[in-house]
């Protein structure tokens, strides 16, 4: 390797050490041994024997968006000469890798770990180190010529780089799988609402009989569910935009160059095309969870929505013969391991358990978010993990549940069509002719006989043949068109 002096080369290398058993590397506390074919160091090390609490691993996502961080930085560093111009090249290089997951298997830490992020912080930085060294030619775990603080950490904090990373990896997942699957979800529902728009149906209040609506009225109003979570995620958005880099170990940004935190919230705004910007409030940002807080509440918001409209989905298809059976969904698997021809209604299932989980990590956000202790909210871990399997939960099950259920979805009209000739809530037509009072005593007449609504209205002479059938058409009844129904 040429001398820190020369600018030793970077080279082009595969991702990969090609070595066995162990490794010693060293941090402010002395020597640890590490497996040789890892990149990480010390400090991730101990983390993995001080914390290996249960099996939940730190999401690939967070580290993904700590790559784009930690390049942004490295860049910004560059530019303001606070970086040798070939360092910062090997950070960046290693960097990218990060960020197009080559290095996903060497982010090995539990969620269970310190509250402010610092071990995973550590974890990537000992990851580019030892990355750009191996790039450079250099020996691993010698932390030369790059080290893992004083390079790839250079003008960065844990306090103020980790939740900017949590930032960066929320609002990614949001926009490239969550929203989109929400809106083809959405949109087949839409479709499907008027398509059927014109189908008369029995309403439903109270789990009772209620007036008519049309399958599309019904669809349509489910519709709108989501189009009201997808405008409240877009705008939980807006928190998100706002980044903590520059603020450093409590907000005040020591060991930070002037301008670091508007120019390295630049760079992330151009490496992901959002409008990323450096938090006004850096004791806010760094202090807070606040934004996580709003945009676990957007997913809660999703995850009720999509709780009704299944539940409603899998009642009105139960079945098949005696239950309501207006709907006939997809089947896609056999039912019973005992009962056979049974055929069960498992993607409305499935969103369910996803509501309810996302309902669950979202109550513990909102008591994680509680916890900011004076500059710090040291309950990060635990935040950025129930967001990102939250919003990974809801997109994948919104795919499942659009692809091999709603789509599908059809018709019954035979059970509609019967449910609406008996239902006893008709008479709600006859109120303003012959008074509440009178109608009423109608339909509980027709309720205790067992008679059709009409032939206990003509039964109490309160209306002829003629006027009832003029009056009584549940088509009707159903409005003029979603906004006025």
């Amino acid at each position: 390797m040429a001398g820190q002096d020369d600018h030793p080369v970077l080279r082009d290398m595969p991702v990969g050490i090609e070595a066995t058993g162990m490794r010693r590397e060293f941090d402010s506390m002395g020597e640890v041994e590490v497996p040789a074919d890892r990149y990480w160091g010390a400090q991730t090390q101990r983390s993995l024997q001080h914390f290996s609490i249960g099996r939940d691993r730190m999401p690939v996502e967070l580290y993904r968006a700590y790559g784009v961080v930690k390049k942004a930085c490295a860049l910004v560093n560059r530019e303001i000469g606070g970086l040798p111009g070939w360092k910062a090249d090997a950070i960046i290089r290693a960097a990218d890798e990060a960020i197009d997951g080559k290095l996903d298997a060497h982010f090995p830490l539990f969620v269970w770990q310190t509250g402010s992020g610092t071990q995973s912080n550590m974890n990537i930085n000992e990851v580019l180190s030892n990355r750009a060294i191996q790039l450079l030619g250099g020996e691993l775990g010698s932390q030369k010529p790059i080290g893992p603080n004083d390079d790839v950490n250079k003008s960065q904090s844990s306090n103020d780089s980790f939740p900017a990373a949590m930032h960066v990896a929320t609002v990614e997942l949001i926009d490239s799988r969550l929203l989109p699957e929400l809106d083809r979800l959405a949109a087949c529902i839409e479709r499907k609402a008027e398509g059927w728009m014109g189908v008369v149906k029995t309403g439903r209040t109270h789990l009772q009989d209620a007036v008519p609506l049309s399958v599309g009225q019904e669809w349509s109003g489910w519709a709108a569910q989501l189009r009201a979570a997808q405008k409240e995620i877009e705008r939980s958005r807006e928190g998100l935009y706002e980044l903590a880099l520059g603020g450093t170990a409590v907000g005040t940004g020591l060991n930070a160059p002037k301008g670091f935190s508007e120019q390295v919230a630049k760079q992330i705004a151009a490496l992901t095309g959002k409008p990323f910007v450096t938090a006004p409030n850096k004791f806010m940002a760094q202090g807070s969870l606040d934004a996580m807080v709003r945009a676990s509440a957007a997913l809660r918001g999703l995850a009720v929505a999509l709780m009704k409209i299944a539940n409603d989905m899998r009642w009105l298809a139960s079945g098949p013969r005696c239950g309501l059976g207006e709907l006939k969904l997809p089947d896609n698997e056999p039912g019973s391991s005992i009962m056979p021809g049974k055929v069960n209604p498992t993607q409305c299932e499935a969103i369910v358990m996803i509501a309810i989980q996302v309902i669950g990590e979202d109550n513990t956000v909102a008591f994680a978010g509680s916890q900011g202790n004076f500059e710090l909210n040291a309950m990060r871990p635990i935040i950025i993990n129930n967001v990102l399997h939250g919003a990974t939960i809801l997109a994948d099950g919104m795919e499942k549940f659009r692809t091999y259920s709603v789509e599908g979805t059809e018709l019954n009209r035979d059970a509609i069509d019967a449910s609406i000739g008996r239902s006893l809530m008709l008479v709600t037509a006859l109120a303003p002719h012959i008074g509440y009072q009178n109608a009423a005593h109608i339909a509980e007449d027709a309720a205790a006989t067992g008679d059709t609504l009409r032939d206990a209205a003509l039964r109490s002479g309160k209306i002829d043949a003629d006027t009832f059938d003029r009056i009584v058409v549940p088509a009707d009844m159903i409005g003029h068109g979603v906004a006025g129904a």
